[in-house]
C-alpha cells in the first residue's frame, strides 16, 4: 500500500478520485455491443456468446430441470446459511415498507401519497471465479417485497453453457424462475432492450465488471433506469490506535480480492499502527486463494496519517466510500457525522463481510464517490411513488385565488382557466 502522512487538505481531493479505467475507444465498443444486441437480438447475444464466453447457446433460458438439478448440489451447510441470511434480509428490508396518510394542507386540500412496485425488474449476476450468489438475494429479496409483477435474472454461463449451482439454487428460494444464460454488456442490452427471448425492462439492478458498468450507464441514458452509478468495489477503514491489526487487515483484504481494481484505504491516527497493519497484510495474503488479485488491489490502494479521528471522518465523508469500517474505542462518536458512504459497520467484531452476506442490510452500494448522492440498494428502489391530491369545493374555492395568481405570473392562462371555469360554476 502507499503511504501517505498528514497530506495537507488541498491535496485530499487527489487522494479521494479513483482510477479511471474509461476512454472512448472503451466506450465505442460497448456502445458497438449494445447497438447489435438492439438490432439483432437474440443472433447478437449468441455471437457475443461465443466471442466473450467461448460456449454455443442454443436457448437462452434456464429450465425448471436446471433449476432442480443446482439443488442437489448445495451442500446443507451452504442451504441452512442462505437460510439465516435470507431472513434477516427480509426482516430489515420488510420493515422499509411505510404507509403514508393523506395530508391535509388546508381546508378542503388533501394530499397523499402511493407505493407501487416497477412491473419488471432485471437482475444482473456476476458469475465467473466469484459467482456472486449473494446478489440474488440481496435484489431478488426487495424486488419480491416490493411486488414487483415479473423479475428476471442475467448471469454468465461457464464454457459448458452452464450457470453455477449457487446462482440457481438461491434464486430458486428467493422465487425467481426466469433465469438467463447472458453475461456481460450484451446482458445489460438484452435488458433495456428486449429480444426474442429476454423481456425488456423497466429498471436494471446488480454489480459487474466495467464493462456492464458502462452498458447500465449507455442504456440508463437511453431512457433504461438503472439503480445506481457503479464502479469497482472498495473498502474504507477508519482504525484507531487500539484497534486489532489482524481485524483492520482482514477487512481490507476482503475487498482487494474481489481484483485489481478494487480500491481500498486505511486512515488513523496512530503512526505505531500503519507498520503493524503492512505487516499484518503481507501475513494473511500468504494464505490467501486469490492472493495474486488482492495484492495488485492493494498495490493501488493506500494508507493515510491524520492528526486525529475527527480529520479521519472528514477526509472519509470527501471519498464517501462503499463501505465504510470504523474501528474505534467510540464508533458511534464518530458514526453520527459520517455523511456520504454506502454502509457503515460500527466497532471491532463487525466485519465488512457481515454486511455483505448476512446481517440483512444490502451489499450493492454506490461506489466511486457516488454515496456523496446516491443510496445502496433497499425496498424503495423497486417502487415508484405516485402523488395524489384532491380537492373539495371549500378547497378549490379557499385555494383556486392563489393559483389564479400564481399562473398569471408566468403568463400560462390556460392553467389559470382551469380555476376560473370552476370557480365560475360554483357561483352559478
Amino acid at each position: 500500500m502507499r503511504i501517505f502522512k498528514n497530506p495537507p487538505k488541498d491535496k485530499w481531493d487527489d487522494l479521494c478520485r479513483r482510477p479511471l479505467t474509461d476512454s472512448p475507444e472503451f466506450d465505442s465498443r460497448v456502445r458497438d455491443i449494445l447497438t447489435k444486441v438492439k438490432n439483432e437480438g437474440d443472433s447478437a447475444l449468441r455471437y457475443y456468446s461465443e466471442k466473450f464466453d467461448r460456449v454455443s447457446i442454443s436457448n437462452f433460458k434456464i429450465s425448471e430441470a436446471e433449476l432442480d438439478e443446482a439443488e442437489k448440489h448445495v451442500d446443507d451447510d451452504l442451504k441452512n446459511a442462505i437460510t439465516v441470511a435470507s431472513g434477516n434480509i427480509y426482516s430489515f428490508h420488510e420493515s422499509q415498507l411505510r404507509d403514508e396518510e393523506a395530508v391535509e394542507t388546508m381546508p378542503g386540500v388533501k394530499c397523499w401519497r402511493k407505493s407501487v412496485a416497477i412491473d419488471k425488474a432485471g437482475l444482473y449476476i456476476p458469475g465467473g471465479s466469484a459467482p456472486l450468489f449473494s446478489s440474488v438475494l440481496m435484489l431478488g429479496i426487495p424486488a419480491k417485497i416490493a411486488g414487483c409483477r415479473r423479475i428476471i435474472i442475467c448471469t454468465p454461463p461457464d464454457r459448458q453453457g452452464k450457470i453455477n449451482p449457487l446462482i440457481l439454487y438461491t434464486a430458486k428460494v428467493t422465487g425467481i424462475n426466469e433465469i438467463f444464460r447472458v453475461g456481460g454488456a450484451q446482458a445489460i442490452a438484452a435488458m433495456a432492450y428486449g429480444t426474442e427471448t429476454i423481456p425488456r425492462v423497466n429498471k436494471i439492478f446488480g454489480p459487474g465488471n466495467q464493462y456492464v458498468t458502462k452498458a447500465k450507464e449507455i442504456a440508463g441514458s437511453q431512457g433504461t433506469a438503472v439503480d445506481m452509478p457503479a464502479g469497482p468495489s472498495e473498502v474504507l477503514v477508519i482504525a484507531g490506535s487500539q484497534a486489532d491489526p489482524a481485524f483492520i487487515a482482514s477487512d481490507l483484504i476482503s475487498q482487494a480480492e474481489h481484483g485489481p481494481d478494487s480500491q481500498v484505504v486505511l486512515l488513523t491516527d496512530s503512526g505505531k499502527l500503519l507498520p503493524e497493519v503492512t505487516r499484518e497484510l503481507s501475513r494473511q495474503l500468504e494464505k490467501l486463494p486469490r492472493k495474486d488479485l488482492a495484492a495488485l488491489s492493494l498495490e493501488n490502494s493506500m494508507a493515510i496519517l491524520l492528526k486525529d479521528m475527527d480529520e479521519c471522518i472528514d477526509f472519509s465523508n470527501e471519498y464517501a466510500p462503499e463501505h465504510l469500517v470504523i474501528n474505534t474505542d467510540d464508533p458511534h462518536r464518530l458514526a453520527e457525522k459520517v455523511i456520504s458512504a454506502g454502509s457503515v459497520f460500527l466497532g471491532k467484531y463487525t466485519c465488512e463481510s457481515a454486511g455483505d452476506y448476512a446481517s440483512g442490510t444490502n451489499h450493492t452500494l454506490p461506489t466511486n464517490g457516488a454515496a456523496k448522492s446516491f443510496s445502496g440498494i433497499s425496498t424503495d428502489s423497486f417502487l415508484k411513488k405516485i402523488t395524489f391530491q384532491e380537492l373539495s369545493r371549500e378547497g378549490i374555492e379557499t385555494l383556486g385565488p392563489v393559483i389564479e395568481t400564481m399562473a398569471g405570473a408566468e403568463n400560462l392562462a390556460g392553467h389559470a382557466e382551469a380555476v376560473r371555469v370552476r370557480l365560475n360554476s360554483l357561483k352559478k
